[in-house]
């Protein structure tokens, strides 16, 4: 169920589940208090996350990359740390933010219950992770009050077809093909907002057209490629990150990403990252075949712009690092087949915070 200034939003259901979807959205994008809170967004400077400036307690953040998914509650306090402070106390609570980016086809979505503060945050790349993946963002955000308003921001995603694509009265699945990338992700967002039992208040919509700039020769690009959110105000900011602060491991969790595609445990589902009752990072375990270890021998060859072209859904759109971040991970795996090295026993890769507000890796021991 979907509210806007705090009323029930309006949906035709008679029409089939997908062209509900489809229509909503559409119907949400033309909202004068969406339309303009996007304006507002827009308004705000982005915000360059670097752990160079920004390695400080009160700063410490949760990165998620694409298909990751993490749940922070804000008034976990981890009981482990040595205080000698009473006052510190607050510092070395849960983290502070929850942020992404990379974002240009994808979207990033926020859901966060005001109650409480606990916020849920999803790196979301394809219409086939929304369904389970709106599942395991819910299921520790509500628990006992099924009435709470659930605050809702959606950012990313833009026009990477013309827009004239978007305007047809029904579906077909050559229609379909034409819509890109971004606009069957945000209906199927949408859709599945509608049929879920809890209410979500939408508060952000800075996607597509509200997300869309244009060069002088009439090319679309994203205005935003990610942002961060506060778990204790519910406040958002347009934001990017540099390699510094897309940490703990940032590499494997990149290979995670492709790698899940081919494993059936990970089939529609995200990726889940962070433990916020524990404050730790815990990577699970993933295995890369013969046959993504060719693909990565075979793709490292080409010219960055071939690369860009062949591994992009957006080339123009992407960012500098982007064919930069693939070679990184090609390197990896050749140079670590084995993915049993990378993961020993099967066992997940766990990351502790340290004092400073950084990640270090705990080390498992092997008897």
């Amino acid at each position: 169920m979907i509210f806007v200034d705090g009323l029930p939003f309006a949906s035709d259901s008679s029409s089939e589940p997908q062209q509900q979807g489809w229509d909503t959205l559409q119907a949400l994008l033309d909202h004068p208090s969406l339309e303009s809170a996007s304006n507002a967004l827009k308004a705000i400077p982005e915000k360059k996350f670097s752990v160079s400036q920004d390695s400080v307690p009160e700063s410490r953040w949760v990165y998620l990359f694409q298909r990751e998914y993490a749940t922070v509650d804000p008034a976990f306090v981890n009981t482990d740390f040595p205080f000698t402070d009473i006052k510190n106390v607050s510092s070395q609570s849960s983290a502070k933010f929850v942020g992404t980016d990379e974002a240009t086809t994808c979207m990033g979505l926020a859901i966060r219950n005001p109650e409480n503060g606990m916020t849920s945050v999803a790196h979301l790349d394809s219409p086939k992770v929304v369904d389970m993946g709106l599942s395991q963002m819910m299921s520790l955000l509500v628990q006992d009050n099924m009435d709470v308003e659930l605050d809702v921001h959606l950012v990313g995603g833009f026009e990477d077809v013309s827009p004239n694509h978007g305007n047809c009265n029904t579906r077909s699945e050559n229609q379909a093909k034409l819509d890109g990338y971004s606009f069957p992700l945000g209906a199927k967002i949408i859709e599945t907002l509608l049929k879920r039992p809890e209410r979500f208040h939408i508060r952000t919509l800075c996607i597509l057209r509200h997300n869309t700039r244009r060069d002088p020769e009439g090319n679309a690009y994203p205005i935003f490629h990610g942002f961060m959110i506060s778990t204790s105000t519910g406040s958002i900011i347009p934001a990017s990150f540099d390699e510094t602060s897309r940490c703990p491991d940032e590499i494997v969790r990149r290979i995670r990403v492709s790698a899940s595609y081919e494993d059936s445990r990970w089939k529609g589902r995200l990726l889940e990252t962070y433990e916020t009752q524990t404050d730790l990072f815990k990577i699970a375990p993933c295995c890369w075949t013969f046959r993504q270890l060719h693909i990565a021998s075979s793709l490292k060859k080409y010219s960055d712009s071939e690369i860009l072209l062949m591994c992009s859904t957006s080339p123009s759109a992407e960012a500098p690092d982007f064919v930069k971040n693939l070679r990184r991970g090609w390197d990896y795996l050749l140079e670590y087949p084995d993915w049993r090295e990378t993961f020993p026993m099967k066992q997940p890769r766990v990351f502790e915070r340290t004092a400073e507000g950084g990640w270090k890796s705990q080390k498992m021991e092997i008897h």
